[in-house]
C-alpha cells in the first residue's frame, strides 16, 4: 500500500492558498474547495474537469442558468454523482490530459511530463499559483491544472482581476477530450451551445460594463 503524502504544515498551505486564490472570486474559491473535498471523499487521486464542474453546478447560480434548464441541470447532477459508482471507476487509473487550451499553451514546455499521481485518498493541494507549470501542479489533473490558468487569463482578457465560474466553466468545456464535456455529452448537453451562450453572456456583460 502506498503511504499517504505528508500534510503540509498551517504555514505552507497558507503560502499555497495565498498564491492560488489571488485569481480567483471568493465564489469560485469556493467552488474549487468543494471539488477539492469531493476528489477526497471519493477517493480520486486528483482534481480533475469533472470535479470542478460537478461543484459549479451545485454552488453557482449563473453557471446553472447558462448550463440549461432545471429539468436538465438535476439530469446532469443525477449523472454526476454516478462517479464514483459507475463510469467514473475507469478513471481511477489513468490521468486526465489532453491538447493544452491554446490561450496558455506557451506557457508549457514541449517536453513536459505528466507528473506521477498522488496515492489514492491523499488530500488534494489548493489552487493552482499562476506561473506553475500545470504539470508540476500536485493533486490536478493537468487538463484541470490548464483550465484553472486559463479561467483566470479569461478574467483578465474581460477587464477583471478574479476568475469567475463561468470563466472555469468556459475553460473546463474548451478541451473536447476534458472529463467534463463527457459528461455534459452523456447527460444530452450540447457542449458547442453551451460554449456560444458562455460567449454571448459573457459579451453582455462586457457591453454593460460589469461582471457576470
Amino acid at each position: 500500500m502506498q503511504p499517504r503524502i505528508p500534510r503540509q504544515s498551517a504555514h505552507e498551505q497558507g503560502t499555497d492558498r495565498a498564491g492560488g486564490d489571488a485569481g480567483l472570486s471568493g465564489e469560485l474559491a469556493a467552488v474549487v474547495a468543494g471539488a477539492r473535498r469531493r476528489a477526497v471523499r471519493d477517493g480520486d487521486r486528483q482534481v480533475d474537469t469533472a470535479h470542478l464542474l460537478h461543484s459549479l453546478l451545485e454552488s453557482d447560480p449563473d453557471v446553472r442558468a447558462v448550463t440549461g434548464d432545471a429539468p436538465q441541470i438535476a439530469r446532469l447532477l443525477g449523472y454526476l454523482v454516478q462517479r464514483s459508482i459507475g463510469y467514473g471507476l475507469r478513471w481511477q487509473n489513468s490521468v486526465e490530459d489532453s491538447g493544452p487550451i491554446a490561450v496558455v499553451r506557451d506557457a508549457e514546455p514541449n517536453d513536459a511530463e505528466p507528473n506521477d499521481a498522488e496515492p489514492n485518498g491523499a488530500e488534494p493541494t489548493g489552487p493552482v499559483p499562476t506561473g506553475v507549470d500545470p504539470r508540476e501542479a500536485e493533486g490536478w489533473s493537468p487538463l484541470a491544472a490548464v483550465a484553472m490558468q486559463y479561467a483566470m487569463t479569461r478574467a483578465v482578457l474581460r477587464g477583471e482581476d478574479r476568475a469567475d465560474g463561468t470563466d472555469l466553466l468556459a475553460a473546463i468545456v474548451g478541451d473536447p477530450q476534458s472529463r467534463a464535456v463527457e459528461v455534459l455529452g452523456r447527460a444530452g448537453v450540447d457542449v458547442p451551445g453551451l460554449l456560444k451562450r458562455i460567449d454571448s453572456r459573457t459579451g453582455e456583460y462586457a457591453a454593460e460594463g460589469g461582471s457576470p
